[in-house]
């Protein structure tokens, strides 16, 4: 499950905002089965987002350094989203 997720913990320069955020609704998106909210999904889908945003910041910060970078670089910086 979400194998495309990409590794964030030891990028150099350290993942955005943005793109903790997008590995989050990735990973929602999955789990839910939702690729588009609608309208009554919408609201507990952002949430759930947030939610796990929030704690996978938290879990990058208490993680100790790696020793080595990620094999894979996280598209939002191949194609300038980042």
């Amino acid at each position: 499950m979400c194998r495309n997720i990409t590794i964030l913990r030891g990028l150099v320069p350290e993942a955005s905002h943005a793109e903790i955020e997008a590995s989050a609704r990735q990973y929602v998106r999955k789990v839910s089965g939702i690729r588009q909210p609608s309208s009554n999904t919408s609201e507990v889908f952002e949430r759930a987002v947030a939610e796990v945003t929030a704690i996978t910041v938290g879990l990058l910060k208490d993680l100790p350094p790696r020793k080595q970078p990620p094999k894979s670089v996280p598209p939002m910086r191949i194609y300038g989203r980042a």
